[in-house]
């Protein structure tokens, strides 16, 4: 998408979730009121919610990059509104999932051969779906091991390019207009989300990290790391054993288990 056409439809989210208010004063306010007549009036249903909702569901629609930034703005308390600052804490990175047969076509590519002859099944239903990437369920051939293949979104690293190259523009328009740039730092907030999304584009790279953290905490009791299947992972595909577990909000399914809901909490305090 071109950088003026994702601008475009970053003003057109912004302006249907009725944020254009939080920039009043500013040259982007002044630039979405020209744009308003252009775009649908909010729906009822999203001009009665808080405006700190209004901003966390536009920051996931509009992907990756305004994720991570309503993230990192939610701890910055000391310069973001309270009301938003909390709303911001419950961003979550859950997308729609893209089609199995791309991330198929994603797999073979990275490893060099047929999916069916890495794996002796593939399912092309992803476990579950976040925007840089998705997870699958697969099994070794030979062995039968159960694995999870994550695989990154086609055509992701383009986009995020973009994005961060239209945030380092509205972070100088910011500089050069907000009396409180200095404690905002735009750029270094622009720069902290780059880092974070370059190092997750990167499954190599976040295979070795797994490896590192499985070999520290190997034959603990507090704290399994699953092992990286090197023989089937890339730079854009990541494979790992699969373990099953219950997630620890899961409070109803902890119990039922029969797990000490303490216990467990105080080994997450020393892990």
């Amino acid at each position: 998408m071109k950088p003026a056409l994702r601008a475009w439809r970053i003003g057109r989210v912004l302006l249907r979730y009725r944020l254009d208010a939080l920039l009043d004063g500013t040259a982007a306010e002044r630039w979405l009121r020209l744009a308003r007549p252009f775009v649908p009036r909010a729906t009822a249903g999203i001009a009665q919610l808080p405006r700190g909702a209004r901003l966390r569901l536009a920051l996931q629609e509009l992907g990756p990059i305004f994720v991570k930034f309503g993230q990192i703005l939610s701890t910055r308390r000391d310069l973001v509104p309270a009301d938003i600052a909390d709303e911001l804490s419950l961003l979550q990175d859950r997308v729609a999932p893209f089609d199995g047969d791309l991330a198929r076509g994603i797999v073979e590519r990275a490893l060099g051969l047929p999916v069916a002859e890495a794996f002796a099944m593939f399912d092309t239903t992803p476990l579950a779906s976040a925007s840089i990437a998705q997870v699958h369920a697969a099994t070794l051939p030979g062995s039968g091991r159960e694995v999870v293949v994550k695989v990154l979104r086609p055509g992701i690293r383009r986009q995020i390019a973009q994005d961060v190259a239209l945030l380092r523009v509205l972070a100088s328009i910011v500089d050069r207009t907000h009396p409180a740039a200095d404690k905002i730092r735009p750029q270094a907030v622009v720069s902290e989300i780059e880092y974070t999304l370059d190092a997750e584009l990167d499954l190599q790279r976040e295979g070795g990290n797994a490896s590192v953290l499985r070999r520290f905490w190997e034959g603990s009791d507090d704290l399994y790391v699953p092992e990286v299947i090197w023989s089937h992972t890339g730079e854009h595909v990541l494979t790992l054993e699969r373990v099953h577990g219950i997630p620890s909000d899961d409070v109803a399914a902890l119990d039922a288990a029969g797990i000490d809901r303490r216990a467990l909490a105080a080994k997450g305090v020393r892990v």
